[in-house]
């Protein structure tokens, strides 16, 4: 569905991207002598099922297949995340997210995946982040399938997370190791004394309703309320013993994060209007620098559910750290502003370990440069630059900085 969205409002579409497909091998030697321990990829749902029912594709399988052995080959452990913000066309000409029939596709294609890579994938992650899937797409618009719904997207994120529980189900059965879930996750800081309400609340739309019924088996109070006051029709898609497949035991628990939102009291359906923290240093992708909000976000995750939080795994960790920088005309990529993130961000998941949140693994975000959603090929998160024209690959300062710390530590 990305690719129609994308031809559709004029932003270059994602089909080459950084060139995986065919440079999968110079892309897993890259991650070994990177001397990192796991890589978590992302399996198409397209790719492997173009119809999303029914027929599954032999080469779109055979490459997840191939690529879960040349990981193993490499010492790299494989981390499947079966679903990130993309959908067969046909299943959104279907309705998408507001159909509830396409959890029970998920179901289906997250059970065929799991019979080719139970055995050797180490995790799978079944949805990664919905929180902006669902926001972005249904209720924003700007992202793929481009709708504003306001809280008629309760019904998306609803079927979304009965799509994880129903895949946890196949995933298990399938013998799969571990099976986790990854949302986006920031800390709501209101812009006023004033603006306290509007900030409990977007905590509860971000964090809440993408959390609570995986590990308190409901939707969080506030938003129950919300919906019954504005929206009451909507929360007919809720049906008996969908909250009992939702939370279905998880390994783990995937943490993106990017900043703190900044939240005012303002006008609109939800009275909310949320933005970057101000007087901070910015990113090339307008992001706000702020570390110590990932620290608050973990050790945040562990005071809310107590017992019940899982381990937990930066997912995506430091996103933020998009640049625009290209190769000086030696060939060199310096990214001395990408290197100065990681360091920062990675002392703050030492902080959140030191007061009790129980994180064990941190993804990067990204190994290469690609395809950055409504961003298109603007923006470039990759440790390793690569030239869309030709697809060479070049690693980044920060790549060698990054392969030099993990060696110091053994």
């Amino acid at each position: 569905m990305w690719d129609l969205f994308s031809w559709a409002r004029g932003v270059p579409g994602g089909e080459a991207a950084g060139g995986h497909a065919r440079h999968w091998p110079q892309d897993l030697d890259l991650l070994r002598d990177l001397g990192v321990g796991a890589y978590r990829f992302s399996v198409s749902w397209s790719r492997v099922q173009p119809g999303g029912r029914g027929r599954f594709s032999v080469p779109g399988l055979a490459f997840y297949d191939r690529l879960t052995d040349e990981l193993l080959g490499r010492g790299v452990q494989p981390w499947a995340a079966l679903h990130h913000w993309d959908l067969p066309q046909a299943l959104q000409d279907g309705g998408g997210w507001l159909a509830r029939d396409t959890a029970y596709r998920f179901e289906e294609y997250a059970s065929r995946v799991a019979e080719r890579l139970a055995d050797r994938v180490s995790a799978f992650v079944t949805l990664t982040d919905p929180f902006t899937a669902v926001a972005q797409g249904y209720v924003r618009g700007r992202h793929a399938p481009g709708l504003r719904l306001g809280l008629e997207a309760f019904a998306a994120a609803h079927h979304a997370l009965l799509a994880h529980g129903l895949a946890v189900r196949a995933l298990r059965e399938a013998g799969a190791r571990q099976v986790g879930l990854a949302n986006g996750y920031a800390p709501a800081w209101p812009a006023t004394d004033r603006d306290e309400r509007a900030a409990n609340l977007m905590g509860a739309l971000r964090g809440d309703l993408f959390t609570d019924p995986l590990l308190r088996g409901g939707y969080p109070a506030a938003l129950l309320n919300l919906l019954s006051e504005r929206a009451p029709q909507v929360l007919e898609v809720v049906r008996a013993g969908d909250h009992a497949v939702m939370a279905a035991p998880l390994d783990f628990l995937g943490v993106h994060y990017i900043q703190p939102d900044w939240v005012r009291a303002g006008r609109g359906l939800l009275g909310l209007e949320v933005g970057t923290v101000p007087d901070r240093e910015r990113t090339a992708s307008g992001a706000s620098v702020v570390p110590e909000g990932l620290t608050q976000t973990l050790t945040g995750l562990k005071a809310r559910y107590g017992d019940t939080c899982p381990p937990l795994i930066v997912t995506v960790g430091f996103a933020g750290a998009a640049d625009t920088d290209t190769p000086d005309d030696g060939g060199r990529v310096r990214d001395d502003a990408r290197i100065r993130y990681l360091d920062r961000h990675l002392e703050a998941v030492a902080d959140a370990l030191t007061q009790g949140a129980p994180v064990r693994g941190v993804f990067v975000h990204s190994l290469l440069d690609g395809f950055e959603w409504d961003a298109g090929y603007r923006l470039r998160t990759g440790l390793v630059h690569v030239d869309f024209g030709t697809l060479e690959r070049t690693p980044r300062d920060s790549y060698r900085w990054l392969r030099d710390r993990l060696r110091a530590q053994g």
